[in-house]
This record gives C-alpha cells, sequence and structure tokens, in this order.
C-alpha cells in the first residue's frame, strides 16, 4: 500500500493543476490599464456619435416643423396670385361706367375658383335633397316629388370634395291632407 501513494499524491496534483484553455492572461503588451482605457475611448466614440444622431435627429424635426408651418402659412399663395387680376379688374370696372367689364370680371373669378379647384353647388329643381350638400331653409307644400329641391337661395361651393358652403335651398314636402269637414275643429271657425 505504500507503494501505491506516491502514485496517488501524483495523479491528484495533475488533476488539480489550473488549465490554461479559457484563462489566458492578456498579452505581456497590453496591461490592464490599457485595456481600460482602449474600451473606455471606444466608449467615448459610440457616446459621441449617439450624441451626433440625436442632435440630428432634432434638426431634421425643427426643419420639417419649419417646412409644415410654411406649407400651411403660404398655402393660398397661388389662389390668391389668381384673385389679383380680379381685384384689379374690380378696381377698373368701379371707375368705368362700362358694365360689360363686370361680365368680364365674373368669368376672371370663376376661372381663378375653377384653378383652385373650387366648383359651385347649384341643384336643379327636382334634384334629390343631399343634406350633405345642400342645407334646407324651408319645406313647403309642392307638387314634385318630396325631398326633392324646389329652388335654390343661395349657392354652394365645394373645394375638391370638402364642402365649403352647402347650397340654401327649399325642398318640396308632401302636402298635408286635411280631414273633411270636422264639426268640432277651431281652424273651421270663421
Amino acid at each position: 500500500m505504500a507503494s501505491l501513494r506516491p502514485k496517488f499524491d501524483k495523479m491528484q496534483e495533475e488533476t488539480v493543476q489550473p488549465q490554461d484553455a479559457g484563462n489566458q492572461a492578456p498579452p505581456a503588451d497590453k496591461s490592464l490599464e490599457n485595456l481600460l482605457a482602449e474600451t473606455q475611448a471606444k466608449l467615448e466614440q459610440q457616446r459621441e456619435q449617439m450624441l451626433r444622431a440625436v442632435a440630428e435627429a432634432e434638426n431634421t424635426r425643427k426643419r420639417v416643423q419649419a417646412e409644415a408651418a410654411n406649407a400651411q402659412k403660404y398655402a393660398l399663395e397661388r389662389f390668391a396670385s389668381s384673385l389679383l387680376p380680379v381685384l384689379d379688374s374690380l378696381e377698373a370696372a368701379v371707375k368705368s361706367t362700362d358694365v360689360s367689364g363686370v361680365e368680364l370680371i365674373l368669368r376672371q373669378f370663376v376661372t381663378a375658383l375653377d384653378k383652385a379647384s373650387i366648383r359651385e353647388i347649384n341643384p336643379a329643381p327636382g334634384e334629390r335633397f343631399d343634406p350633405y350638400r345642400h342645407q334646407a331653409m324651408a319645406a313647403v307644400e309642392s307638387q314634385s316629388e318630396p325631398n326633392t329641391v324646389v329652388s335654390v337661395m343661395q349657392k354652394g361651393y365645394v373645394l375638391a370634395d370638402r364642402v365649403l358652403r352647402p347650397a340654401l335651398v327649399t325642398v318640396a314636402k308632401a302636402p298635408v291632407e286635411k280631414p273633411a269637414g270636422n264639426p268640432i275643429s277651431d281652424t273651421d271657425l270663421d
């Protein structure tokens, strides 16, 4: 048994010795301080890149807001420019006694509205009442079919598909039938 003891002790020493496979020490030329300094430099570089990206995003947001504000502020510029000749013609017509100039101005004005995609709503008598495009100002008994336009009091206008102002119309309603000869009714007393 004594001869086995030294052999057993030698095997135990070999298994207890640390293995260098996973725990390699840094190379001799790079100390821990150098590695820390490199890592900190990389971290600072990434931090600067992130700050630049945040600043760029903020500048883009401000630029887009300014462009949107300008677009809203000057959205009517083209339309207003097309109305200036109409204004000039109106001023000239006021100074003149010629009435034909007013007809010319009306055509210029309609052309300017047309270029701006502003169209009139002018329903014909007998056209079906559309509550989205018409506003009923009165309902009158008529021989026309109920819920149809009888007359137009004021034209309406749309911009593209959006109603700027509905047409003011009179709408037909069904005639009310009076009961025949009710002797108790107050309306028959004269």
